[in-house]
Protein backbone atom coordinates (compact mmCIF):
# COMPACT_ATOMS: atom_id res chain seq x y z
CA UNK A 1 0.00 0.00 0.00
CA UNK A 2 2.83 2.38 0.89
CA UNK A 3 4.58 1.97 -2.48
CA UNK A 4 1.30 2.42 -4.37
CA UNK A 5 0.56 5.59 -2.42
CA UNK A 6 4.03 7.02 -3.03
CA UNK A 7 3.64 6.47 -6.77
CA UNK A 8 0.92 9.13 -6.75
CA UNK A 9 3.43 11.74 -5.56
CA UNK A 10 6.64 11.72 -7.61
CA UNK A 11 8.52 14.03 -5.22
CA UNK A 12 7.81 11.93 -2.13
CA UNK A 13 8.62 8.74 -4.07
CA UNK A 14 12.00 10.20 -5.00
CA UNK A 15 12.69 11.25 -1.42
CA UNK A 16 11.72 7.83 -0.05
CA UNK A 17 13.48 5.54 -2.56
CA UNK A 18 16.06 8.03 -3.93
CA UNK A 19 14.82 7.42 -7.48
CA UNK A 20 11.77 8.04 -9.65
CA UNK A 21 9.00 5.45 -10.07
CA UNK A 22 10.10 5.03 -13.71
CA UNK A 23 13.69 4.26 -12.69
CA UNK A 24 12.44 1.84 -10.04
CA UNK A 25 10.32 0.04 -12.66
CA UNK A 26 13.37 -0.17 -14.94
CA UNK A 27 15.45 -1.57 -12.10
CA UNK A 28 12.74 -4.13 -11.30
CA UNK A 29 12.63 -5.26 -14.95
CA UNK A 30 16.41 -5.86 -14.81
CA UNK A 31 16.73 -7.71 -11.49
CA UNK A 32 13.15 -9.00 -11.04
CA UNK A 33 13.85 -12.59 -12.18
CA UNK A 34 16.75 -12.83 -9.70
CA UNK A 35 14.60 -11.91 -6.68
CA UNK A 36 11.55 -13.99 -7.63
CA UNK A 37 10.79 -17.06 -5.53
CA UNK A 38 8.22 -19.84 -6.00
CA UNK A 39 5.04 -19.96 -3.95
CA UNK A 40 4.71 -23.04 -1.74
CA UNK A 41 1.78 -24.91 -0.23
CA UNK A 42 2.50 -23.20 3.07
CA UNK A 43 2.92 -19.56 2.08
CA UNK A 44 2.95 -17.14 -0.83
CA UNK A 45 6.39 -15.80 -1.77
CA UNK A 46 7.20 -12.11 -1.28
CA UNK A 47 6.65 -10.24 -4.56
CA UNK A 48 9.82 -9.01 -6.34
CA UNK A 49 8.65 -5.37 -6.21
CA UNK A 50 8.24 -5.61 -2.43
CA UNK A 51 11.69 -7.14 -2.02
CA UNK A 52 13.13 -4.33 -4.15
CA UNK A 53 11.25 -1.70 -2.11
CA UNK A 54 12.66 -3.10 1.15
CA UNK A 55 16.22 -3.30 -0.25
CA UNK A 56 16.16 0.24 -1.65
CA UNK A 57 14.65 1.68 1.51
CA UNK A 58 17.38 0.04 3.61
CA UNK A 59 20.05 1.70 1.45
CA UNK A 60 18.22 5.03 1.24
CA UNK A 61 17.33 5.47 4.90
CA UNK A 62 19.95 3.64 6.92
CA UNK A 63 17.11 2.37 9.13
CA UNK A 64 17.69 -0.82 11.10
CA UNK A 65 16.39 -4.12 9.71
CA UNK A 66 14.03 -4.42 12.69
CA UNK A 67 12.59 -0.96 11.99
CA UNK A 68 12.01 -1.89 8.34
CA UNK A 69 10.36 -5.15 9.40
CA UNK A 70 7.82 -3.17 11.46
CA UNK A 71 7.25 -0.63 8.68
CA UNK A 72 6.61 -3.27 6.01
CA UNK A 73 4.88 -5.73 8.36
CA UNK A 74 7.37 -8.45 7.47
CA UNK A 75 9.54 -10.75 9.55
CA UNK A 76 13.06 -9.64 10.47
CA UNK A 77 14.60 -12.60 8.57
CA UNK A 78 12.48 -11.84 5.50
CA UNK A 79 13.69 -8.23 5.46
CA UNK A 80 17.33 -9.27 5.93
CA UNK A 81 17.06 -11.86 3.14
CA UNK A 82 15.40 -9.29 0.85
CA UNK A 83 18.26 -6.82 1.38
CA UNK A 84 20.85 -9.52 0.67
CA UNK A 85 18.95 -10.79 -2.40
CA UNK A 86 18.53 -7.32 -3.93
CA UNK A 87 22.22 -6.43 -3.45
CA UNK A 88 23.35 -9.80 -4.84
CA UNK A 89 21.03 -9.45 -7.85
CA UNK A 90 22.28 -5.93 -8.63
CA UNK A 91 25.88 -7.13 -8.46
CA UNK A 92 25.22 -10.22 -10.59
CA UNK A 93 23.01 -8.74 -13.33
CA UNK A 94 24.08 -5.08 -13.57
CA UNK A 95 27.86 -5.20 -13.03
CA UNK A 96 28.66 -5.92 -16.68
CA UNK A 97 26.60 -2.95 -17.90
CA UNK A 98 27.10 -0.28 -15.23
CA UNK A 99 30.54 -1.13 -13.77
CA UNK A 100 32.28 -3.08 -16.56
CA UNK A 101 35.99 -3.85 -16.75
CA UNK A 102 37.49 -0.85 -18.63
CA UNK A 103 38.99 -1.37 -22.08
CA UNK A 104 41.70 0.69 -23.77
CA UNK A 105 38.99 2.66 -25.62
CA UNK A 106 37.22 3.35 -22.30
CA UNK A 107 40.41 4.74 -20.77
CA UNK A 108 40.98 6.96 -23.82
CA UNK A 109 37.45 8.38 -23.45
CA UNK A 110 38.04 8.99 -19.73
CA UNK A 111 41.34 10.77 -20.42
CA UNK A 112 39.71 12.92 -23.12
CA UNK A 113 36.89 13.96 -20.74
CA UNK A 114 39.38 14.89 -18.00
CA UNK A 115 41.22 17.11 -20.47
CA UNK A 116 38.04 18.75 -21.78
CA UNK A 117 36.34 19.24 -18.42
CA UNK A 118 39.16 19.65 -15.88
CA UNK A 119 42.21 20.58 -18.03
CA UNK A 120 44.28 17.68 -16.78
CA UNK A 121 45.90 15.59 -19.55
CA UNK A 122 46.53 11.83 -19.70
CA UNK A 123 44.32 11.22 -16.64
CA UNK A 124 42.62 7.85 -16.18
CA UNK A 125 40.71 8.88 -13.06
CA UNK A 126 40.82 10.29 -9.55
CA UNK A 127 41.45 7.77 -6.78
CA UNK A 128 40.52 7.85 -3.11
CA UNK A 129 39.40 5.55 -0.31
CA UNK A 130 36.71 5.87 2.36
CA UNK A 131 35.84 3.95 5.51
CA UNK A 132 32.47 2.19 5.66
CA UNK A 133 31.78 1.90 9.39
CA UNK A 134 30.43 -1.48 10.51
CA UNK A 135 29.36 -3.17 13.72
CA UNK A 136 32.27 -5.15 15.15
CA UNK A 137 31.89 -8.72 13.83
CA UNK A 138 32.01 -11.45 16.51
CA UNK A 139 35.46 -12.97 17.13
CA UNK A 140 37.10 -10.64 14.58
CA UNK A 141 39.71 -9.24 16.99
CA UNK A 142 41.42 -6.23 15.42
CA UNK A 143 40.83 -7.38 11.83
CA UNK A 144 38.43 -4.53 10.92
CA UNK A 145 39.69 -2.03 13.54
CA UNK A 146 41.04 1.28 12.16
CA UNK A 147 42.96 4.32 13.38
CA UNK A 148 39.71 6.19 14.15
CA UNK A 149 38.99 3.49 16.74
CA UNK A 150 35.96 2.16 14.87
CA UNK A 151 35.44 -1.03 12.90
CA UNK A 152 35.24 -0.53 9.16
CA UNK A 153 35.93 -1.86 5.70
CA UNK A 154 37.57 0.27 3.02
CA UNK A 155 35.99 1.32 -0.27
CA UNK A 156 38.70 2.33 -2.76
CA UNK A 157 37.44 3.88 -5.99
CA UNK A 158 38.68 5.30 -9.28
CA UNK A 159 36.25 7.91 -10.65
CA UNK A 160 36.02 9.55 -14.09
CA UNK A 161 35.49 13.22 -14.94
CA UNK A 162 31.68 12.88 -14.71
CA UNK A 163 31.56 11.34 -11.17
CA UNK A 164 31.10 7.80 -12.51
CA UNK A 165 32.78 4.91 -10.68
CA UNK A 166 35.10 3.10 -13.09
CA UNK A 167 36.94 0.71 -10.76
CA UNK A 168 36.26 -0.17 -7.14
CA UNK A 169 37.78 -2.36 -4.48
CA UNK A 170 35.79 -2.93 -1.32
CA UNK A 171 36.97 -5.10 1.54
CA UNK A 172 37.91 -8.42 0.00
CA UNK A 173 35.92 -7.80 -3.17
CA UNK A 174 38.74 -6.42 -5.29
CA UNK A 175 40.84 -9.54 -4.82
CA UNK A 176 38.10 -11.96 -5.76
CA UNK A 177 36.55 -9.96 -8.62
CA UNK A 178 39.59 -10.11 -10.91
CA UNK A 179 39.33 -13.79 -11.75
CA UNK A 180 43.12 -13.86 -11.78
CA UNK A 181 43.30 -11.41 -14.70
CA UNK A 182 44.94 -8.14 -13.67
CA UNK A 183 45.33 -6.69 -17.20
CA UNK A 184 43.87 -3.20 -17.26
CA UNK A 185 44.49 -2.40 -20.97
CA UNK A 186 45.98 1.02 -20.18
CA UNK A 187 46.58 3.13 -23.32
CA UNK A 188 50.18 3.57 -24.50
CA UNK A 189 52.24 6.62 -23.58
CA UNK A 190 51.37 9.78 -25.46
CA UNK A 191 52.55 13.39 -25.61
CA UNK A 192 50.92 16.13 -23.53
CA UNK A 193 48.74 18.64 -25.41
CA UNK A 194 50.94 21.44 -26.76
CA UNK A 195 54.13 19.86 -25.36
CA UNK A 196 55.22 17.28 -27.92
CA UNK A 197 58.85 18.32 -27.33
CA UNK A 198 58.71 16.64 -23.89
CA UNK A 199 58.20 13.25 -25.51
CA UNK A 200 55.61 10.63 -24.63
CA UNK A 201 54.49 10.36 -21.00
CA UNK A 202 52.36 7.68 -19.29
CA UNK A 203 48.69 7.93 -18.37
CA UNK A 204 48.15 8.43 -14.64
CA UNK A 205 45.67 8.43 -11.78
CA UNK A 206 45.46 11.51 -9.52
CA UNK A 207 45.25 11.28 -5.74
CA UNK A 208 45.85 13.36 -2.62
CA UNK A 209 48.99 13.48 -0.48
CA UNK A 210 48.14 10.11 1.11
CA UNK A 211 49.01 8.34 -2.16
CA UNK A 212 52.59 7.66 -3.29
CA UNK A 213 54.23 9.36 -6.25
CA UNK A 214 54.60 6.72 -8.98
CA UNK A 215 54.86 6.69 -12.79
CA UNK A 216 51.13 5.81 -12.82
CA UNK A 217 50.05 7.96 -9.83
CA UNK A 218 50.32 11.75 -9.43
CA UNK A 219 50.01 13.59 -6.11
CA UNK A 220 50.40 17.27 -5.15
CA UNK A 221 53.78 18.87 -4.46
CA UNK A 222 54.22 18.92 -0.65
CA UNK A 223 54.89 22.08 1.35
CA UNK A 224 53.52 25.64 1.43
CA UNK A 225 56.07 28.08 -0.01
CA UNK A 226 55.95 26.67 -3.54
CA UNK A 227 57.13 28.38 -6.71
CA UNK A 228 54.43 29.49 -9.16
CA UNK A 229 54.55 26.51 -11.55
CA UNK A 230 54.23 24.05 -8.65
CA UNK A 231 51.27 25.99 -7.23
CA UNK A 232 49.61 25.92 -10.66
CA UNK A 233 50.22 22.18 -10.93
CA UNK A 234 48.70 21.59 -7.46
CA UNK A 235 45.67 23.68 -8.41
CA UNK A 236 45.11 21.69 -11.61
CA UNK A 237 45.60 18.37 -9.83
CA UNK A 238 43.25 19.38 -6.99
CA UNK A 239 40.55 20.35 -9.49
CA UNK A 240 40.84 16.97 -11.21
CA UNK A 241 40.99 15.10 -7.90
CA UNK A 242 37.83 16.71 -6.50
CA UNK A 243 35.68 14.52 -8.77
CA UNK A 244 36.30 11.52 -6.50
CA UNK A 245 35.37 13.52 -3.37
CA UNK A 246 32.20 14.66 -5.13
CA UNK A 247 31.39 11.11 -6.27
CA UNK A 248 31.62 9.86 -2.67
CA UNK A 249 29.50 12.85 -1.58
CA UNK A 250 26.79 11.94 -4.12
CA UNK A 251 26.99 8.26 -3.13
CA UNK A 252 26.49 9.01 0.59
CA UNK A 253 23.78 11.58 -0.17
CA UNK A 254 21.84 9.02 -2.23
CA UNK A 255 22.34 6.12 0.17
CA UNK A 256 22.17 7.29 3.79
CA UNK A 257 23.22 3.83 4.98
CA UNK A 258 26.81 5.14 4.62
CA UNK A 259 26.14 7.69 7.38
CA UNK A 260 25.30 4.87 9.81
CA UNK A 261 27.13 2.01 11.48
CA UNK A 262 26.12 -0.97 9.32
CA UNK A 263 25.09 -4.02 11.30
CA UNK A 264 25.70 -6.72 8.69
CA UNK A 265 28.38 -9.38 8.22
CA UNK A 266 31.44 -7.84 6.46
CA UNK A 267 30.90 -10.06 3.41
CA UNK A 268 27.38 -8.67 3.04
CA UNK A 269 28.66 -5.10 3.55
CA UNK A 270 31.07 -5.71 0.65
CA UNK A 271 28.15 -6.71 -1.54
CA UNK A 272 26.03 -3.77 -0.34
CA UNK A 273 28.82 -1.30 -1.20
CA UNK A 274 29.24 -2.79 -4.68
CA UNK A 275 25.47 -2.63 -5.27
CA UNK A 276 25.39 1.01 -4.09
CA UNK A 277 28.18 1.96 -6.53
CA UNK A 278 26.41 0.21 -9.40
CA UNK A 279 23.14 2.00 -8.52
CA UNK A 280 25.09 5.28 -8.37
CA UNK A 281 26.19 4.76 -12.00
CA UNK A 282 22.69 3.58 -12.97
CA UNK A 283 21.07 6.76 -11.58
CA UNK A 284 23.80 9.27 -12.50
CA UNK A 285 22.29 12.36 -14.14
CA UNK A 286 24.15 15.67 -14.67
CA UNK A 287 21.10 17.68 -13.61
CA UNK A 288 20.88 15.85 -10.28
CA UNK A 289 24.56 16.08 -9.29
CA UNK A 290 24.50 19.69 -8.05
CA UNK A 291 21.40 19.08 -5.92
CA UNK A 292 22.88 15.91 -4.40
CA UNK A 293 26.17 17.66 -3.61
CA UNK A 294 24.30 20.48 -1.89
CA UNK A 295 22.32 17.87 0.04
CA UNK A 296 25.59 16.18 1.05
CA UNK A 297 26.91 19.52 2.37
CA UNK A 298 23.76 20.03 4.44
CA UNK A 299 23.97 16.52 5.87
CA UNK A 300 27.61 16.90 6.90
CA UNK A 301 29.34 13.88 8.41
CA UNK A 302 31.07 12.76 5.21
CA UNK A 303 32.44 9.24 4.87
CA UNK A 304 35.74 9.11 6.78
CA UNK A 305 38.86 9.25 4.57
CA UNK A 306 41.30 6.36 4.72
Amino acid sequence: YLVAELRLDSQRHHQYFRMSAEKMDELLSIIGPEVTRQNTNYRAAIEPKQRLAVGLRYLASGDSLISLAFNYRLGHTTVMNSVHMVCAAIEKVMMQTFLPRPTEDTWKEVAQRFWEKWNFPNCLGAIDGKHIVIQAPPLSGSLYFNYKKTFSIVLLALVDADYRFRCIQVGDFGRRSDGGNNTLHVPPRTSLPGAAQLGDVPHVMVGDAAFPLKPYSMRPYPGHNLIARKRIFNYRLSRARMVVENAFGILASLWRIFHRRINLHPQNVDRLAVAACILHNFLLAPGENVRLLEEAEELGGHMAPV
